[in-house]
């Protein structure tokens, strides 16, 4: 796992610093390490991390280059982000098995607080919605609360990283709905939360066993 957090860190920083030859080069790098991380895996679960590809990148076409709710350093969608997303599911599942269950309640419950304060202050009206998914995924397969959680704090990780570095920002007023958000949203996590309860739908779908509940 520590192949994939240094890719995410060192693949931002150097996004920063190219143009779109260098962008697309760093996404075979990406698209390189994902391959060879999940070739050792049975072909169920190979499949799975490749599902989440497939799911990732329709979502990041709908939410950056359809809705709007952010943008992209370079006004695409880069060639490294659905890999990206298959590592993020990667590191998360690796947290959630190593998270105590008290940890994660806590971690949901204190974006359940935010939600509400940024809400009544008018700081992040996007937040509502957002948890209301986020709960979605947690009602539907508590279960999954664990992976859940990890998801959730790794996503405000790499959504820190990444807008302090400028691959990306999150436009204030959210286009069709009338909401605001920040840069980034506190609970972006919702939509990676999103992401990895449609993949554990596929991997049940697949009977992929390493995919199972992370709550005891």
């Amino acid at each position: 796992m520590l192949a994939a957090i240094a890719m995410l860190a060192l693949g931002l920083w150097a996004d920063i610093h190219v143009d779109l030859p260098g962008q697309l080069a760093i996404g075979a790098v990406v698209w390189a390490l994902l391959l060879c991380l999940i070739a050792p895996l049975p072909r169920a679960e190979r499949r799975i991390y490749l599902a989440c590809v497939a799911i990732a990148t329709a979502g990041e076409m709908f939410l950056s280059l359809g809705w709007g709710l952010y943008t992209y350093r370079l006004g695409n969608v880069p060639m490294f982000v659905p890999p990206g997303h298959a590592l993020m599911l990667m590191l998360g599942l690796s947290l959630a098995r190593r998270m105590p269950e008290i940890g994660a309640r806590s971690i949901l419950g204190g974006a359940g607080a935010y939600t509400l304060l940024a809400a009544i202050t008018g700081l992040d009206t996007l937040a509502v919605p957002l948890y209301l998914m986020l709960a979605v995924s947690v009602l539907s397969l508590p279960a999954q609360r664990r992976l859940f959680a990890s998801s959730f704090v790794l996503t405000l990780t790499l959504e820190l990283y990444g807008t302090t570095l400028g691959n990306w920002y999150w436009h204030r007023e959210v286009p069709w709905v009338g909401l605001a958000t920040t840069n980034p949203p506190a609970i972006a996590g919702a939509f990676y939360c999103t992401l990895h309860a449609l993949v554990i739908a596929a991997a049940a779908l697949f009977s992929t066993p390493r995919l199972a509940p992370t709550t005891r």
